[in-house]
C-alpha cells in the first residue's frame, strides 16, 4: 500500500517507510527515525534546539512554535502562528499557514497546508493540498483502537492514527477526514466532506454515496 500512495518517494523519510507495508506502521517509528536522520544531515542544516533540524532556505516565522524532534526541509515555508507539537517531519517547499497544527507526522515535498489545519499521526504524500479548515482527526469518539478499512479489515493495534494522503490529493475546504483514512493519489475531496474508509485512486469524492472517478483528459 506504501508503494500505491506515495509515487514520487519524494521525503527525507523515504528509505524508512519503504520498508514497510502499511503506512500507519510508520506512526510508532516517528520520534526516534528523526534524530536517526538528523545526526546525518549536511551542514546545510541548522540545529536551532534539541532535536530540531532546520535547512537554511526555509523561512520561519518568529512566532511559530517548533518542539522536535523535528526536521523542517529545504524551502519549506512556516507562516504567522503555526504549531509543530513534535514528531514532525516537514518535505522540501511546504508551506505550514497560519494556526495550524501538525504532531506525529510525515509531509512529504511540496505539500500546501496553509490555513487552519491539523495533522495529526497521518503521513501525507508529495503534492497534497488541504484546503482551509480541514481537519486530520487521530482519535475515535469512543476512544478504542483504530482499524482500517481494508479487505481483510486491519487492526492497527494504535490508538491515535490519522490519514494517509497519497500524491496529488486535494481536500476541500472545512472537510473532516475520520481516523484511518486513505485516500488514493489524485483523488479529490468536495468542500464540508465527511470522509472515512478507503477512497481510490483518481476518484471525486462528493458524498459518502457519490465517488466517482475523474475523466481522463
Amino acid at each position: 500500500m506504501i508503494e500505491e500512495l506515495f509515487l514520487a518517494k519524494e521525503s527525507i523519510a523515504w528509505p524508512y517507510l519503504e520498508k514497510l507495508t502499511y503506512p500507519y506502521e510508520i506512526l510508532p517509528k516517528i520520534k526516534e527515525i528523526i534524530p536517526e536522520i538528523g545526526k546525518n544531515l549536511s551542514s546545510e542544516y541548522i540545529e536551532k534546539g534539541e532535536n530540531i533540524w532546520i535547512h537554511h532556505t526555509a523561512k520561519v516565522s518568529s512566532n511559530v512554535e517548533i518542539h522536535g524532534p523535528c526536521i523542517i526541509d529545504a524551502g519549506a515555508e512556516l507562516r504567522h502562528n503555526a504549531f509543530i507539537r513534535g514528531s514532525v517531519i516537514i518535505g522540501k517547499n511546504c508551506v505550514i499557514g497560519n494556526s495550524c497544527e501538525l504532531k506525529n507526522a510525515i509531509v512529504f515535498d511540496n505539500c500546501q497546508i496553509p490555513h487552519f489545519n491539523y495533522v495529526g499521526d497521518s503521513v501525507l504524500g508529495n503534492h497534497v493540498h488541504l484546503g482551509a479548515g480541514v481537519i486530520l482527526a487521530n482519535i475515535k469518539g469512543d476512544k478504542k483502537d483504530v482499524t482500517l478499512a481494508t479487505n481483510p479489515k486491519i487492526e492497527t493495534h494504535l490508538r491515535k492514527v490519522g490519514s494517509f494522503l497519497g500524491d496529488n490529493t486535494e481536500i476541500g475546504c472545512q472537510s473532516v477526514l475520520n481516523p484511518g483514512t486513505i485516500i488514493g493519489p489524485n483523488t479529490t475531496v468536495y468542500p464540508l466532506s465527511n470522509v472515512r474508509g478507503i477512497i481510490p485512486t483518481n476518484h471525486i469524492f462528493k458524498n459518502k454515496n457519490t465517488i466517482i472517478p475523474k475523466e481522463e483528459r
